[in-house]
């Protein structure tokens, strides 16, 4: 998927202070990382699954850590601390650390233990994700509307009778301010270096791993040796080491990063992209991907390059996965010490799709970015620009 965000018209004023530009986006509260190296090659292999994923033709930003408890409480006592007959679709309890206190307003609600604001969050469909984005595209309103729409249309999420094809938004909005990463832009955080040092003596190009190396993870609780190498991700052991707990290891513990800056994309949990699959034999996609390994799980392949963890109905809520948010440069609702924003017109992000990666959920083919052959009506999204 080809997107391009354009900003005409703009004035912008600038105050500075000496103080570098922070990366946390007020209005989320998500710490951001900004991916650059526009333009870059996609991951190319003799095998696996993400061949040809990877490209991105714009700069864009994505959190340095997974969805966290303590952001992933306020969103539940938001959409779930209400009465039954307002209750937000496809939006449950997770698998998480949290713990139950008294609601205010007819619902659910919880509170975050001291000490475990960091943890990761598990039990996430990534229906539930979608829904997330809408509610901080909306500012985090407390109106129904808010989780609604905005990043994704929820009125299109349901399936096929009963069969699994599904009909939901395959890609988030093209004026989105947070969304669930595509599987390039995803791959390239994870993976791709611009520095990379390559035997031709030219640099750029995907490490193996997400821990900016050729080497694989080392799965273990944080500061044990395994087999003389320190543990370097929270995945593949459970009660093998006395004292530890996998549901307990905050988010960055082991201080190993992507070369974006990315920590665990390994361990945690695994992440839900937006990339979706699609049987050239069914008519409607049946799965959503997720990427890397989650704690207490066996990590098997699913760390490589070469291919996602795994695939799923949108609706199931494993308590391995979770995920992370992307956004748009600028960040929105963007502002700091450092800087005054002062804006005069601000044109609407667009994106189109072209031929050769019409669904980044797919490879070159012959559908829209919304999965609809040209010249057929898209039923799932208007304005496609495609169809």
């Amino acid at each position: 998927m080809l997107r391009k965000h354009r900003f005409a018209s703009t004035t912008i004023v600038m105050v500075l202070s000496g103080t570098a530009l922070g990366q946390i986006d007020p209005l989320s509260g998500i710490d951001f990382v900004t991916v650059g190296a526009v333009g870059n090659a996609p991951w190319t292999g003799p095998t696996g699954d993400n061949n040809g994923f990877g490209r991105v033709d714009y700069e864009y930003k994505i959190g340095r850590f997974e969805v966290t408890t303590s952001q992933w409480v306020e969103f539940m006592n938001a959409a779930l601390d209400r009465p039954t007959s307002d209750a937000i679709p496809h939006v449950g309890a997770p698998s998480w650390s949290a713990v139950a206190t008294t609601p205010q307003n007819g619902g659910r609600r919880w509170t975050v233990p001291a000490g475990r604001e960091m943890l990761p969050v598990g039990g996430l469909s990534w229906r539930t994700c979608a829904i997330y984005c809408n509610w901080l595209h909306n500012g985090k309103g407390l109106d129904r509307s808010a989780f609604l729409n905005g990043a994704y249309d929820v009125s299109t999420f349901y399936y096929e009778g009963t069969s699994s094809g599904f009909y939901d938004q395959l890609t988030h909005n093209p004026d989105a301010r947070y969304w669930i990463p595509t599987q390039s832009e995803w791959l390239k955080a994870a993976h791709y270096d611009p520095n990379k040092p390559n035997g031709d003596g030219s640099t750029g190009g995907y490490w193996d791993y997400g821990n900016s190396s050729d080497n694989p993870f080392v799965y273990g609780p944080p500061g044990v040796l395994v087999n003389g190498q320190l543990a370097t991700a929270n995945a593949g052991w459970t009660f093998q080491f006395p004292g530890f707990s996998p549901g307990l290891v905050s988010l960055g513990a082991y201080g190993v990063t992507s070369p974006w800056g990315l920590f665990d994309v390994a361990g945690g949990s695994s992440e839900w992209v937006e990339r979706w699959l699609w049987d050239p034999n069914q008519t409607l996609p049946t799965d959503r991907v997720f990427e890397g390994s989650a704690r207490g799980f066996s990590p098997g392949l699913s760390d490589h390059v070469s291919g996602p963890s795994g695939s799923v109905f949108p609706s199931f809520a494993s308590a391995s996965q979770g995920f992370r948010i992307a956004t748009a440069i600028p960040s929105p609702a963007s502002g700091s010490l450092a800087c005054v924003w002062v804006l005069s017109r601000l044109h609407r992000r667009r994106r189109r799709y072209d031929a050769t990666s019409l669904n980044d959920g797919g490879r070159a083919g012959d559908r829209c970015g919304h999965g609809m052959r040209p010249g057929r009506v898209c039923g799932l999204r208007r304005g496609c620009r495609w169809c």
